[in-house]
């Protein structure tokens, strides 16, 4: 059994095993040599089967203990019929205005293995290539996470358009959101088939979310994805969110937090409801802080998440100024406790 799923099954481990979320990707300098060699736009790197296998491996060489593939939480919104552009941020020419665009929206016909072979063929491949020696994590955006970008055309810088729908026109938004979960449970069930150890729903945008807003139209989504893969390892990501009763809530069986809760306050919280929980080093100290703040930090982390049940991460994406040594020290110093 891989550390980190005897993590998830709260088993003891030597050791707490350790990933990151971005970890492949532009911290890296192999990446980055990669790209200057392929600069091919994003959108068409995630589509291409050996690129992101290639890329998705590159992390396999500073000791993590699982491999999430390299893909963005957007590609599944082109086959609802919004395709975004990484120019180099992504970008959508048709953002969704008013509930007409939402009524219009048509779930795909055909089932998305065949509309997305490249994924299935890259999840495949990184295992493959892995031949045994570390999962493979798989991932969807949130369907509120989905709707920000939906809605901004671009990476959200507020969620304002949805909040004053939720108000006005509540059972519009909660549409968008019911034609978002069924694409995103066939996507997920897809990665599952393809032989993912677990799968992290990122609803990174929640840190916008007031609590009632978050109680009405998230939280339902959350609790009806994670049912439906109850047998499943599973993985809630919500940033810098504070609502820790309801995450614990919500049918996945991993949470992951941000630096907003102490470690120690989530793993008591999840020991109660049997969960494991993911986190929480804060990604600014791998971005400026020195190898000593670093280590301190995980150790601080690892030490007061009592063990069991713990996957150590940050508290969100590497940021894209971090230096590669402090990602290798950060890194190292999980191998060594």
């Amino acid at each position: 059994m891989f550390l980190v799923e005897k993590a998830i099954c709260r088993q003891d481990v030597p050791r707490v095993p350790v990933w990151m979320m971005r970890q492949a990707g532009r911290t890296d300098p192999e990446y980055n040599a990669y790209k200057q060699k392929d600069p091919r736009p994003l959108e068409q790197l995630f589509r291409d089967v050996q690129a992101s296998i290639d890329i998705s491996l590159l992390p396999q060489r500073l000791g993590v203990d699982a491999i999430i593939f390299y893909q963005d939480i957007l590609t599944v919104l082109e086959h609802i019929g919004f395709m975004f552009y990484f120019t180099p941020a992504p970008t959508l020419k048709n953002p969704i205005q008013n509930h007409r665009d939402i009524e219009n929206i048509q779930l795909p016909e055909r089932n998305l293995k065949t509309l997305m072979p490249y994924i299935a063929q890259t999840l495949i491949g990184i295992q493959k290539r892995l031949n045994g020696s570390l999962p493979v994590l798989g991932f969807a955006g949130a369907p509120m996470t989905l709707s920000a970008f939906l809605f901004a055309g671009s990476s959200p810088k507020n969620i304002d358009a949805i909040l004053q729908m939720s108000r006005l026109e509540p059972e519009s938004l909660h549409l968008l959101q019911k034609k978002l979960t069924q694409l995103l449970i066939e996507y997920l069930n897809m990665q599952f088939d393809a032989g993912v150890l677990a799968v992290q729903l990122f609803e990174s945008l929640a840190d916008y979310y007031p609590r009632d807003f978050y109680e009405e139209f998230v939280q339902p989504y959350h609790e009806e994805i994670f049912g439906y893969f109850k047998d499943k390892n599973t993985i809630l990501f919500c940033k810098e969110c504070s609502y820790l009763d309801l995450m614990v809530k919500s049918g996945a069986k991993v949470i992951s937090v941000g630096k907003c809760l102490d470690i120690s306050t989530v793993a008591n919280e999840c020991a109660k409801y049997n969960l494991a929980f993911q986190g929480n080093v804060d990604n600014e100290v791998l971005n400026s802080g020195t190898k000593k703040d670093i280590e301190k930090a995980v150790r601080e982390c690892i030490q007061k998440g009592g063990r069991i049940g713990h996957i150590l991460n940050l508290n969100h994406g590497l940021l894209r100024t971090t230096p590669f040594e402090n990602v290798q020290a950060f890194v190292e110093t999980a191998l060594s406790i």
